[in-house]
This record gives C-alpha cells, sequence and structure tokens, in this order.
C-alpha cells in the first residue's frame, strides 16, 4: 500500500539531513523542494509527466508559495512599532498557510502520476531536477538522497 503524499512528506522531513538538504536546494540552488519530494515519492524519471509537473510547480510557487514565504521571513524580525508576539502571531498564521500551500501542491501533483516507478531516489532527484530547468549540482542532490533512502 502506497503512503499519502503528505504523510510521506511529513515523515520524510523528521530523518536527518532532509531539512537542511531541502532548504539547500531550495535557497542556494532554486529548486522546488515540495517538486522534488513529490518525484521521489512517485519514483518516476518520465521526462513528460516530470516537466508537467515542474510546470505546474512553477505556477503554483508564483501565485502563492514564494509569496507566502517571503511574507513569513520578512516577518521574522523584530518590525516596530508591531507588538512582537501579535507579529510573531500572524507570522506563525502565514506560515500554516505557506503549509498548506505546500501540501495542495504535492496534492495536485501526486494526482498527475496513477503509477508509482521503482526508480532509485538519486536517479529520480537527478531527472526531476533536470525537469525543473537549471540542474542542481550532484554533490547536493546526493546529499538529499542518501538522507531519504
Amino acid at each position: 500500500m502506497t503512503v499519502a503524499i503528505w504523510d510521506w512528506v511529513l515523515e520524510a522531513y523528521g530523518r536527518p539531513g532532509v531539512p537542511a538538504a531541502t532548504l539547500a536546494l531550495q535557497d542556494i540552488h532554486g529548486q522546488n523542494t515540495s517538486y522534488l519530494l513529490w518525484a521521489v515519492h512517485s519514483r518516476t524519471t518520465n521526462a513528460d509527466l516530470l516537466v508537467r509537473a515542474a510546470a505546474a510547480a512553477r505556477a503554483w510557487d508564483q501565485t502563492a508559495l514564494v509569496p507566502l514565504r517571503e511574507v513569513r521571513r520578512a516577518l521574522k524580525p523584530s518590525l516596530a512599532p508591531f507588538p512582537d508576539d501579535q507579529r510573531e502571531q500572524f507570522r506563525e498564521a502565514v506560515k500554516a498557510l505557506e503549509l498548506a500551500s505546500e501540501k495542495l501542491l504535492m496534492e495536485t501533483l501526486e494526482r498527475l502520476s496513477n503509477d508509482r516507478g521503482d526508480e532509485t531516489v538519486l536517479d529520480v532527484l537527478h531527472a526531476a531536477s533536470q525537469a525543473w530547468g537549471t540542474p542542481a549540482p550532484d554533490a547536493a542532490l546526493s546529499v538529499l538522497a542518501e538522507a531519504l533512502e
């Protein structure tokens, strides 16, 4: 039985090294970690599917995910004259929306692929990163692959 993607992602993020590896791929190498994790969950290297999924993820990034992330990050430091406790409470609400946005993206991508493949995690990450556009370095993808295996 296949584990639902969001449950799998939550479990994967609990593994040592996964949060740091995904953050590096996102912030340093311009990758969409939700898209990469979906690809690993689906275990596909199907180029057509990866390109369609990357296009959907880019559209969602531009519309929802990146703007929410930017607001959340901008709200991290104090911002006089706004009270810190209320600013932080609002930041947590934005963070919840950002997570809901990631979940919606992954569940939408999951509906694009009916069958789960049997490719290796590293092969999937390479194919997905390539389909994303500018591929991430092999070393960065290997760090995530090792943390997920």
